[in-house]
């Protein structure tokens, strides 16, 4: 069904950073959670569709002039996320070379907003590339470009699990001895073929999405990312402890009502980093806010972990960001280590009486030294991925 790949040690996170419809800086967007915004919005991008979704504000850099050909709002994007990590990758690069470094990172529609784009003007523009433009390939050519790191790389793309399992590529590509540092994480942007698809799912919220409420009646779609430099060893307030990976294959689309593919995927990332689940101290839940995904879920952490573990979704501030989803949450699990707060669980309330778990609407202070994040897929695809304190 499944299996956890062991780790003899954690791993350091010496850098991160993310963007999404609550900022385009990591500062930004940390600010807008914990002060309980959403960046969820109604839309005219899929009309005659009525939906709230996040797209990340304002303009994005443009690439450097060698990366041009490779001009997508996707690399946008990259360019954005990669330049705070510039000072830690250029010393990782100096420290280890730059064959050492690798680069996994997550997505789940690649560029396909801009095929959108080339399409629909009847005539493919003369400067697309379906390899540049489209291929998933092309983000990682990008991100090379940009920071210098020439070691492995590759994109996961295993829909809303694949910012969760790039931790398990980099913990792999480290305890092999392969390389030093990854840099990992996870990049989508908005594009109307999931938006389309999603509500032809019937599992598109007309209005911001409303994880574990009474009356949640679908996800809200959106867009962003966040990057991560891990290494084997070096100086960082939180370390990658442990991942557990699972398919349940339980059905296309609908998780396993019993929440049992979820609680093998937090069960094997329990025993990766050698943890009693009385040592999590709080879950950021997956939560897309459709009825079938959060009780399946709620039945799994109560499984795994008990009710009285603190437990948050948040996909109510920044939308359901597909492969890029787990990538802003391991951001998140990160700084309630690093803050001892969790954010709120927007629009939890008036909760749905079958979930009996620990979720609130506000921010609270807790004390975390272990978080465990989960990520939850199409196919029965799962992934839950913990981080801990460095001491």
């Amino acid at each position: 069904m499944g299996r956890a790949v062991k780790a003899t040690q954690g791993y350091a996170i010496s850098a991160y950073t993310g963007a999404c419809a609550l900022g385009a800086t990591r500062e930004q967007v940390l600010a807008a959670l914990y002060g309980g915004q959403s960046g969820l919005a109604l839309s005219q991008f899929a009309e005659p569709l009525q939906t709230a979704l996040g797209a990340v504000p304002g303009p994005l850099p443009e690439l450097p002039a060698k990366l041009r050909s490779f001009d997508t709002r996707l690399a946008r994007l990259a360019v954005l996320l990669s330049e705070p990590l510039q000072p830690q990758l250029s010393a990782a690069i100096a420290r280890y070379g730059a064959s050492r470094v690798g680069i996994v990172v997550a997505s789940s529609t690649g560029g396909l907003s801009a095929s959108e784009q080339a399409f629909g003007a009847g005539t493919l523009p003369a400067d697309y590339s379906f390899e540049r433009s489209h291929a998933f390939y092309a983000l990682v050519e990008v991100l090379r470009g940009l920071t210098g790191a020439r070691g492995p790389g590759y994109v996961v793309s295993t829909a809303c699990s694949s910012a969760n399992k790039v931790f398990g590529s980099a913990q792999r590509l480290l305890s092999s001895g392969v390389v030093d540092a990854v840099l990992v994480g996870g990049i989508d942007t908005l594009c109307q073929i999931t938006v389309r698809g999603f509500h032809s799912l019937g599992i598109l919220s007309a209005r911001p999405c409303r994880p574990f409420a009474s009356d949640r009646d679908g996800t809200s779609i959106g867009e962003g990312g966040a990057l991560l430099l891990i290494e084997r060893a070096g100086e960082a307030a939180v370390l990658l402890c442990g991942v557990g990976e699972c398919s349940d294959a339980h059905h296309m689309t609908q998780p396993a009502p019993d929440g049992s593919g979820a609680a093998a995927a937090m069960r094997f990332a329990l025993a990766d980093a050698g943890l009693d689940p009385s040592e999590i101290d709080h879950v950021n839940a997956h939560g897309t806010g459709t009825p079938l995904n959060d009780i399946a879920e709620a039945r799994a952490i109560d499984a795994v972990l008990g009710r009285g573990v603190p437990v948050v979704s948040t996909k109510g501030a920044t939308g359901h960001m597909l492969g890029a989803a787990a990538a802003i949450e391991a951001l998140f699990a990160i700084a309630a280590i690093e803050r001892g707060q969790l954010p709120p669980s927007l629009g939890c309330a008036p909760r749905d009486p079958e979930i009996q778990l620990a979720i609130s609407a506000e921010p609270r202070a807790h004390a975390c030294r272990y978080v465990i994040s989960n990520a939850l897929a199409f196919g029965g695809s799962n992934a839950s991925v913990i981080f801990g304190a460095a001491s």
